[in-house]
């Protein structure tokens, strides 16, 4: 798989492919003008251009958030193949990267006595598995090893339920149930190599570009109403502490990107997890202090800004909060050296 030289294209440009104002705008077809645009075939992760890759994770986010999902899920199963190999991809392909499990409910992966493997049971948090044609499962060998599999999502042994996904926000997603009953599957790679692979962390820490982004799109409404209304002090300090909080995180994410790409083979598990919680951090901060800020003017009456509300805590409850806080933790304390000091 070759990726050629990427051009990130602007706002403006984005926002006239995908017209995500467009009441017929779906994030399935919003992918698929995407993908037709060659705009999924992003920098690999490490490669150098990593801030590149992540600053259109970030744009996608700032328009839409549903699309931004699928959008990194198969940008995401990309750079999985071509890090670890697995089948060609299909021209016109879409896929998702589905690995995480329910408690107590785990797709099997088995052989069949014809040599082929097939996957039984029901995975979690499929997200547009109503429109995608491909997926790449985390899934449990009979010796109870974690392992990757691609699977056609077109055949009869996958069935896409309606259950799952009962959130208000990110509606478009749809992260629902699909169960799996001798469906045809390849195995990718062998086990344990998905979340063994340097590049496991390096797509972690991308989710925070994302999250980046869409801080950035509320704070631009606030941005907006400060710019065009008569000035207020209170206005004008949020604003203020908005600033600071996503200048900091954007430094911090253009520093991490060029440390993966400095040192693409170390471990990079503790920088994504920095990375997503002062991402976290951030935008929780904006998204408080722009709405109280901006009133329930926009809540009510501005769709954009009311979807983006609504979609944003739930895109950040990928993070694990505390429990990430406390691996990070562990991580530095570890460190033989005072990790603060410039």
């Amino acid at each position: 798989m070759s990726y050629p030289a990427f051009t990130l294209p602007s706002h403006a440009a984005l926002e006239a492919l995908l017209q995500p104002q467009d009441s017929a705008f779906h994030p399935i077809e919003g992918l698929r003008r995407l993908r037709d645009a060659g705009l999924d075939q992003l920098p690999l992760p490490g490669h150098g251009a990593t801030l590149q890759r992540w600053q259109m994770l970030a744009a996608i986010a700032a328009i839409d958030l549903s699309l931004l999902k699928l959008y990194e899920g198969h940008t995401d199963a990309l750079a999985i193949l071509a890090e670890i190999g697995g089948p060609d991809v299909p021209a016109g392909s879409s896929w998702g990267v589905w690995c995480a499990d329910l408690p107590g409910a785990r797709v099997r992966l088995r052989q069949t006595t014809e040599g082929r493997h097939v996957l039984d049971g029901r995975k979690a948090w499929c997200a547009g598995a109503k429109g995608l044609s491909h997926a790449l499962i985390g899934c449990w060998d009979g010796d109870g090893q974690a392992c990757l599999a691609s699977v056609a999502l077109s055949q009869q042994g996958v069935h896409v339920t309606n259950e799952g996904w009962q959130a208000i926000g990110m509606p478009a997603c749809a992260s629902v149930d699909v169960t799996f009953s001798a469906a045809r599957a390849f195995p990718v790679a062998a086990p344990g190599a998905y979340l063994q692979r340097p590049g496991f962390w390096h797509g972690g820490a991308g989710i925070a570009a994302a999250w980046y982004g869409a801080a950035c799109a509320v704070a631009s409404h606030l941005h907006a109403r400060a710019q065009h209304a008569a000035p207020d002090p209170i206005r004008l300090a949020q604003l203020g502490q908005i600033d600071c909080a996503l200048r900091a995180t954007g430094a911090l994410l253009r520093e991490g990107a060029a440390e993966i790409d400095a040192q693409p083979q170390r471990d990079a598990m503790g920088l994504a997890l920095r990375l997503r919680l002062a991402a976290e951090d951030t935008a929780t901060l904006v998204l408080h202090l722009a709405t109280r800020a901006l009133g329930a003017g926009p809540l009510c009456r501005d769709a954009r800004f009311a979807r983006l509300a609504a979609d944003l805590p739930i895109y950040l409850r990928q993070s694990h909060a505390e429990r990430d806080q406390a691996l990070l933790g562990g991580i530095v304390a570890g460190a033989e050296e005072h990790p603060w000091m410039l």
